[in-house]
């Protein structure tokens, strides 16, 4: 592994291809000020000022974070990182951990416009009530395995969630699984269905207007298999789409192969989202239950 002073760089212990960023005690000290600098208001309407706290963060590792995070998520055979302080001091309050977000993914490219927040950058809750019109904020039931961006335009190559806070939790692991570790991908990935334009559609609060179509499978520039599929939003257009979906779905889910893993407070879970799939586990019930997320999704830059 590469070394960086003020980081540590290991596999993690789950999963030899996600790879463990622990951020040292002086490197959280050395950011306070430049994050300071700007507050969240700035960061939001002022988009060059998302670059400045990203190049402040790289120069305090001599230049070295930026291309080791591109080289983790572009490799097929890690492809994630998770990433997070090594001490959760009061210095790393909620307006840290957006700065500290938006620095490491504009290490890696331009996040798109998340038109569920109407910014950047979205924040939400999971509590024990919810009445939403999607899974995300719904704590009680299984989140099946997909990728994001699936209904919409642009080009959706990473994702970023972030773990702000949570009490009174328990389950709700993330659920992470590995296209060439899924022992169904070669069967569905040769079935011609898959590479057949499906619609793709989104409800009320994702404020979407519109509907996309693309193939659940396509391929990488060496010929391997890349997805975009999420269980909740294709409108399949006849009985052969419907049920290679449904294939499709429990293939995933009965999966022998997936990394169950707690994140924790303060820690963020980057992946490529074309052969990364993620999910969540249920909670356990509590009425007092509470955790606040927050997802930053983009493409690399273009060189």
């Amino acid at each position: 592994m590469q070394k960086i002073p003020g980081i540590e760089i290991s596999a993690h212990e789950k999963s030899k291809r996600i790879i463990k960023i622990i951020l040292e005690n002086e490197i959280i000290d050395k950011l306070i000020f430049p994050f300071n600098k700007f507050d969240l208001t700035a960061l939001e309407l002022k988009p060059f000022t998302r670059f400045t706290i990203a190049k402040s963060f790289d120069d305090l590792t001599n230049n070295k974070l930026s291309p080791l995070l591109n080289s983790i998520l572009k490799d097929r055979s890690t492809g994630c990182f998770v990433i997070g302080p090594k001490n959760i001091s009061s210095k790393i309050n909620d307006n840290f951990l957006v700065k500290l977000s938006t620095a490491i993914t504009h290490l890696i490219g331009t996040p798109n416009h998340d038109y569920m927040a109407g910014k950047y950058y979205a924040r939400f809750h999971v509590k024990h009530e919810d009445n939403s019109d999607s899974y995300l904020r719904k704590a009680y039931r299984n989140m099946d395995l997909h990728t994001d961006g699936t209904y919409v335009k642009e080009v959706t190559d990473w994702l970023l969630m972030t773990k702000i806070e949570e009490q009174n939790v328990e389950g709700g692991e993330t659920a992470m699984l590995h296209l060439d570790d899924w022992e169904h991908c070669k069967d569905l990935f040769n079935d011609p269905v898959g590479r057949e334009d499906f619609i793709w559609g989104s409800p009320k609060s994702k404020n979407i207007d519109y509907k996309v179509e693309h193939p659940v499978f396509t391929t990488d520039k060496d010929g391997l298999p890349n997805i975009s599929y999420i269980d909740q939003f294709p409108e399949p257009k006849n009985m052969k789409q419907g049920n290679f979906l449904q294939r499709l779905s429990d293939a995933l889910e009965e999966s022998k192969n997936k990394v169950i893993t707690k994140l924790p407070v303060g820690y963020s879970v980057i992946a490529n989202n074309y052969f990364w799939l993620h999910g969540r586990k249920p909670f356990k019930k509590n009425k007092e239950l509470s955790r606040e997320l927050l997802r930053i999704r983009g493409s690399f830059f273009i060189n």
